[in-house]
């Protein structure tokens, strides 16, 4: 009766070492999925939806978007570039709208036609805009149907796609590369739309 007294915890002793050893390392998965998914919202992806017709047809309220947080500190934004940002007037409120001017050019709105006057083109050219269903031709500053905006340094001028229900740099100024979050790169929501975001070719 001894022997087999002394047994028992001998037989019982993997068993317990199994449980710990299990639970253990749950908890480990369980904290570098947490430290992952903190990293990756916090420096890499983030998602964001949508509220509002601004970038209609391209996006639409309740869609989904997967933004890119950490490609605009390895390179410049470029022109066409689908950006979401801190709204420059209310910083607790972000934005989608796509770059339309870069730093040191001059936006011109004609009768709705958006033109750009650079170094490079300085007698400017007219963006091929396909992405663009409802124009514009006046600007939401003063309701005229001619406009320049020469744009500063470290900013950049940003529209919706529905220009006529867009509020953007037309009325609220130039956005600071500071206040970008970052450059939507898929929109994942409705599944029957989720789609690799493109950049348009000018």
């Amino acid at each position: 009766m001894p022997i087999k007294a002394s047994q028992e915890p001998i037989q019982n002793a993997p068993e317990q070492n199994n449980f710990w050893k299990g639970l253990a390392d749950l908890v480990k998965t369980a904290v570098i999925v947490i430290v992952l998914v903190v990293v990756t919202r916090g420096f890499i992806l983030q998602p964001f939806i949508v509220d509002g017709s601004s970038m209609s047809p391209r996006f639409h309220t309740n869609d989904y978007l997967i933004v890119d947080k950490i490609s605009y500190r390895l390179h410049a934004v470029t022109r066409g570039d689908i950006v979401v940002f801190k709204y420059p007037l209310d910083t607790s409120v972000n934005y989608v709208k796509r770059v339309i001017g870069l730093p040191g050019e001059t936006v011109r709105i004609q009768n709705g036609a958006v033109i750009i006057i650079s170094a490079a083109n300085p007698k400017g050219f007219t963006l091929n805009e396909p992405y663009v269903i409802n124009h514009d031709p006046t600007t939401l500053q003063s309701g005229a149907s001619l406009a320049e905006y020469n744009v500063p340094a470290d900013s950049y001028f940003v529209m919706g796609d529905n220009r006529p229900a867009s509020s953007d740099s037309r009325s609220w100024g130039f956005l600071p590369k500071s206040d970008m979050v970052g450059r939507v790169d898929v929109q994942a929501f409705p599944l029957n739309e989720a789609s690799v975001v493109s950049d348009p070719t000018y």
